[in-house]
């Protein structure tokens, strides 16, 4: 049985989100679990996502999932802005709210390293040829 969506096609926090993980060479998106994801051959970022313990809560319901490079995540978690997100968690993701007023710099910044831990090499050195 297929997941019923879990965002808004029009949201506009989406749309942001889908701009800057989309002008990454190579990527796409694809709706997993209910949720946007976007990947070149592995998910580097994922619009929404739950609280563990707590599926009926919407708190990441407007959040951008990241792989963070090992050596920032302590840094990252020390912040109280990024919190573990259900499922992608354990696997080493952080989430970050985008409801109020997020840094869009960071949010890209976030987003490219999460990319480059993901992309392979080829699509990595494309980035860097571009100059990101």
């Amino acid at each position: 049985m297929a997941h019923p969506p879990r965002y808004r096609d029009d949201d506009p926090l989406l749309a942001r989100v889908r701009d800057i993980a989309l002008a990454l060479p190579g990527a796409s998106e694809k709706v997993s679990h209910g949720r946007p994801n976007f990947f070149t051959k592995r998910v580097f970022a994922i619009f929404g996502g739950v609280v563990k313990g707590d599926h009926a809560s919407d708190a990441l319901g407007q959040a951008v999932l990241v792989l963070p490079d090992e050596a920032e995540r302590p840094a990252l978690l020390a912040d109280g802005r990024f919190v573990v997100p259900g499922y992608e968690g354990a696997y080493g993701w952080l989430a970050l709210d985008l409801r109020g007023e997020p840094d869009w710099t960071e949010v890209a910044e976030l987003v490219e390293s999460s990319y480059r831990l993901t992309a392979p090499a080829r699509l990595v050195a494309e980035l860097d040829a571009r100059g990101g």
